[in-house]
């Protein structure tokens, strides 16, 4: 018989936790770094011109 118990992948195996240890942090770093902020500045004009795609093409469609 092959052993079918499940493993746990926690290698410290502790018990259900409340809360996080470091608290909250934000999604995004209020005050980025250089490479930060030219990497949200790409992604930002990435999602810009798409929003722009989209909407010439609503106003074009039949």
């Amino acid at each position: 018989m092959r052993d079918l118990t499940v493993r746990r992948s926690d290698p410290g195996g502790g018990g259900v936790r409340k809360g996080c240890e470091t608290g909250r942090m934000p999604v995004l770093d209020p005050h980025p770094k250089n490479g930060q902020k030219k990497l949200l500045a790409v992604f930002g004009a990435m999602m810009a011109i798409t929003v722009i795609i989209g909407i010439i093409a609503t106003i074009v469609s039949p």
